[in-house]
């Protein structure tokens, strides 16, 4: 999708990434259709199987390191796979979490037993990864977190609550931000593994019921005395998980922004073939000055995110994004996602507020987007720390 005729960046033009790229959206268009989408917003999650089929057409650990049995690509293949999944409108499909987000905990921080059991089972999709970061009482602030996992014998016994959970319906492979020794804070987090199937005391709550989003599972998830082997602590020891979160945050944050410019193109593209089509008072909607003075902001607005998401990207690559600028686009993007297809919704009229049409569903879906990795709100408190 070339709507904003955006040059691609050097790296992103490799033959090996252009042939990926349409290898991708050609199983998108096999696997998950418009049909598709339809069915998973009306049963709120994908079906299980479409874990497998992706496992099977090598779509799952995309970036992970060939030593560790995964794909042996890197950032610019989970890119591609986020950006047609939003070009496509299938990106309800919660792949690019379990990926560039779950994954990468294990093959990053992982000690050499974990990567053996864990990742060739992730790669397969006989693993769907989740992680468990917000509670009822603790959000953005990650420090609030009151779940447990206490060391008793060889194993730990997690306790506590999470809400608001990707995957969480589907998922049988949850990294659960945990307190191994509460009274340290921060310094006392940890990073747990529960692998649910047969946990005793594991029980998943409602598949709550979202305003946008809905073909994605989102959950409650309940942890009652769940008792997970000790060697299930991310990177092997104790009070490591607060620096483990800071460090991947980055790359989740600018997953975020990547996603909300795809979304908005798409949106871009189907607000361009509505008022090309569709007539008023003797004229093209589009012919008015008014839709093309508005479509005009959009698509400057939407050039200036998806150059700064480019060059976000380019330094991301090389080792050299930084916290505060992944903040920067995860709030901005995100923003102006929100603002632009508010008006692309109003050129539609009265089609825009029905769900038939991709733009409604685009409007619902951008709202979360200035909420989860971290609120807007915050990511301006992070940035503004370093003025």
């Amino acid at each position: 999708m070339n709507v904003l005729n955006v040059p691609e960046p050097d790296f992103m033009q490799d033959e090996e990434i252009v042939l990926f790229s349409d290898s991708v959206a050609k199983w998108i268009d096999e696997h998950a259709p418009p049909e598709a989408v339809q069915s998973w917003i009306a049963n709120s999650t994908v079906p299980r199987a479409l874990w497998n089929k992706a496992g099977e057409a090598g779509l799952l650990g995309l970036s992970m390191p060939e030593e560790d049995g995964g794909m042996g690509g890197d950032y610019r293949h989970e890119v591609v796979l986020m950006r047609q999944l939003g070009w496509k409108g299938a990106d309800h499909f919660g792949i690019s979490l379990h990926n560039a987000i779950v994954a990468p905990y294990i093959w990053h921080y992982g000690t050499p037993e974990q990567k053996e059991r864990w990742l060739p089972r992730l790669l397969t999709g006989e693993l769907v990864g989740a992680i468990a970061m917000t509670e009822p009482g603790a959000g953005s602030d990650l420090q609030g977190v009151k779940t447990t996992a206490i060391k008793s014998g060889n194993q730990y016994v997690v306790n506590g609550s999470k809400t608001f959970i990707t995957n969480g319906q589907l998922a049988n492979f949850i990294i659960v931000v945990a307190k191994t020794d509460p009274a340290e804070g921060a310094k006392g987090t940890s990073l747990i593994v529960v692998e649910t199937d047969g946990a005793e005391g594991f029980e998943r709550g409602r598949n709550l019921h979202k305003i946008g989003m809905e073909g994605n599972d989102t959950s409650e998830l309940f942890f009652n005395d769940v008792k997970v082997p000790g060697e299930n602590i991310i990177g092997g020891a104790e009070g490591l998980g607060f620096i483990q979160l800071m460090q991947q945050l980055p790359q989740e944050r600018l997953n975020i922004a990547v996603q909300g410019v795809a979304a908005a193109e798409r949106g871009l593209h189907e607000t361009l073939e509505y008022v090309k089509g569709r007539k008023a008072f003797g004229k093209r909607i589009l012919d008015f000055q008014n839709t093309q003075f508005k479509l005009a902001e959009v698509k400057t607005k939407l050039t200036v995110a998806r150059v700064f998401v480019d060059h976000c990207i380019g330094l991301h690559l090389k080792g050299q994004l930084d916290a505060v600028t992944a903040s920067m686009a995860k709030y901005w993007v995100t923003d102006i996602q929100g603002e632009t297809i508010d008006e692309m919704l109003q050129l539609h009229g009265g089609y825009g507020y029905m769900n038939e049409y991709p733009i409604a569903q685009l409007y619902k879906d951008a709202r979360v987007q200035r909420i989860y990795g971290g609120t807007n709100e915050i990511m301006k408190v992070l940035i503004a720390r370093t003025l």
